[in-house]
């Protein structure tokens, strides 16, 4: 049996669509229909019905509107640092590593072979008493001798900052090393200077990669909640920390339907609007 032609790319795109329809857009339909539920009158028995309670957001907003801003808070700070220190790093690895391209590589990706949760307790360890970054700050005179840097916001930050890093290193590198040296030397012709032609030609054509890198970072990192849990302290929960208590602990379904579906659309609405700032609307 033969199929037209024109039938193949639909075919060839139903295993996706099937896939996407029952592990995404079934659930999301169902988050927000159990967003909308109050719990049954008349008793603790932990049921639900759906009464059309859009109030729920409101509510739910209103109750966890600090986690909401610290989530966003920590995440961009996040975003910025592995910015920082994967661009630097994303360059060298595309222009000056050489034979070494490869290892370099290897290495960035190598944090994903440990588990998250165990990367995550290592940085516990590390800014612990019985790591070498207290002391060393203690020895510099740049924390007294009782400041800790665990269940702080600092710690939550660090701990985003590292576990993120790769999915920020990984689209740059891309977008540099798809960069012809031919054009950076055009500029040199044309009497710019590193820094000029850096700014003016190496930024400009790795626009791309800073793109998806941000997003790649920062919209699993608002929505993280084991570094706030392992490295934080309650002075430092995200709305990802009240997510999972609503639904694990208090269970209270309804509110951590509303606040997924909020942040959701949040996060959402930020992106749609950084991409059309940053001018690369092909990207969405």
């Amino acid at each position: 049996m033969s199929f037209p032609k024109v039938r193949v790319p639909y075919l060839l795109l139903l295993p996706g669509f099937v896939f996407l329809f029952t592990f995404f857009i079934l659930p999301i339909i169902n988050l927000a229909q159990t967003s909308t539920q109050t719990p049954v009158a008349g008793g603790d028995t932990g049921e639900y019905e759906q009464t059309l309670a859009f109030g729920n957001y409101i509510q739910a907003f209103v109750e966890n509107k600090e986690q909401f801003g610290r989530s966003f808070m920590y995440a961009s700070l996040a975003t910025i640092f592995a910015l920082a220190i994967a661009y630097p790093l994303a360059y060298a690895i595309a222009f000056k590593a050489g034979k070494f391209k490869n290892i370099l590589l290897v290495l960035v990706v190598a944090p994903f072979f440990t588990s998250f949760l165990l990367r995550t307790v290592a940085w516990k360890q590390i800014l612990g008493e019985e790591g070498f970054v207290v002391p060393g700050l203690r020895s510099l005179n740049i924390i007294g001798e009782q400041t800790t840097l665990t269940s702080t916001s600092i710690a939550v930050v660090a701990g985003m900052t590292y576990n993120f890093l790769p999915f920020m290193t990984l689209p740059l590198y891309a977008s540099l090393e798809r960069i012809d040296p031919r054009t950076i030397e055009a500029a040199g012709d044309l009497y710019a200077n590193g820094i000029t032609a850096f700014r003016r030609v190496t930024v400009p054509l790795s626009m791309p990669g800073v793109v998806a890198g941000t997003l790649l970072t920062f919209i699993p990192a608002a929505g993280d909640y084991v570094n706030a849990a392992i490295l934080g302290s309650p002075n430092t929960k995200m709305i990802g920390n009240v997510i999972e208590s609503r639904y694990f602990k208090i269970v209270d379904y309804p509110t951590a339907a509303a606040l997924s579906f909020t942040l959701m659309v949040a996060i959402l609405i930020l992106v749609t609007l950084y991409i059309r700032k940053a001018g690369t609307e092909e990207l969405v």
